[in-house]
């Protein structure tokens, strides 16, 4: 039975392989009359290891939209993450390398006995790129696909990809210093350079030796990539195009009554009520202009509280 554990070992999730043999360890040091009794319910959890993997090599349906950038670039990526333990993807903004990356990792055989982590540097966004890859794999968010943010878990056993804060995968290492939960970490956005991210990469670089089986992919806009390079002894480097849309600048005045446009602005101009009226003003006005066109609108505020404000207003 000895055998059948330790070859059942190298099919079961990382996680639990370290305790197993250390768990084999000492049942091989007991007297043979006690083995057998300890050996079965080691096999059970080994058992039961595997099956989790299992319900992990359920391979969603990949499709990669041509009109992305790095879809262009998919067979190059995927010899790069097998062939190398640490890969820099420098992406300009529209790349595709945020919610396409995950799934190449999929269809490089990842995720299976350790989950493919992806950080991100906010809630909001680690929320909405899981959402966004769910949807392309066409399963329901919080199997397949996951996320973790602060005071919210949706994923389960069966979640080959888990979308985190980088605050969250931080936290991990305190609980899961080897981080066995992961065979892949994707550390997106990383040119941002926070502290959680900065702690992160020194973290990963100490623990690569440790972990040979840990893929390590760095994310980030064209800057900063030759030193993300140098940190993971030269990692090789592939850029990712972006793509861009025209943008027609128009300038709308707050105070927008020509009668007092050579008048001085009052301060109180520039109260949040006022600030709430502008935007409502150059939506209507956006609205009116543009009739004709399906589009967006995104609006830049300083805080959460004029974010509210502003969105109760359009919502009236």
């Amino acid at each position: 039975m000895f055998a059948d554990v330790k070859k059942a070992v190298e099919h079961c999730l990382i996680r639990d392989r370290h305790s197993v043999r250390e768990a084999l360890k000492r049942i091989r040091k007991l007297p043979e009359d006690q083995q057998a009794d300890k050996l079965a319910p080691l096999l059970e959890r080994v058992k039961s290891s595997q099956a989790i993997a299992g319900l992990r090599e359920t391979m969603p349906a990949l499709n990669y939209p041509e009109n992305l950038p790095v879809s262009e670039r998919r067979a190059e990526i995927l010899e790069l993450i097998k062939s190398n333990q640490v890969v820099v993807i420098a992406g300009e903004t529209g790349s595709g390398k945020t919610t396409q990356l995950p799934k190449l990792c999929m269809e490089a055989g990842l995720g299976i006995y350790g989950r493919i982590g992806h950080t991100q540097p906010r809630r909001l966004a680690a929320r909405s790129v899981a959402q966004r890859i769910a949807d392309e794999l066409q399963v329901p968010l919080g199997e397949a696909v996951g996320y973790q943010v602060r005071f919210t878990d949706q994923s389960n056993d069966a979640s080959r990809i888990k979308v985190m804060t980088d605050g969250i995968l931080l936290a991990q290492t305190q609980r899961d210093k080897f981080l066995n939960e992961y065979d892949c970490i994707i550390i997106d956005e990383a040119h941002e350079r926070s502290l959680n991210i900065d702690f992160l990469l020194g973290y990963l670089r100490q623990l690569l030796p440790k972990r040979p089986d840990l893929k390590i992919i760095i994310t980030s806009a064209t800057i900063d990539v030759e030193r993300f390079s140098q940190h993971f002894n030269n990692a090789p480097i592939i850029e990712v195009s972006g793509r861009t849309y025209p943008v027609e600048m128009r300038y709308r005045p707050l105070n927008d009554n020509s009668a007092n446009s050579d008048e001085e602005v009052n301060e109180s101009a520039y109260e949040s009520k006022d600030i709430i009226s502008g935007i409502l003003n150059a939506v209507d006005e956006l609205s009116q202009n543009s009739a004709s066109e399906q589009g967006d609108i995104l609006i830049f505020l300083n805080g959460e509280r004029e974010i509210r404000d502003t969105a109760a207003a359009l919502n009236k």
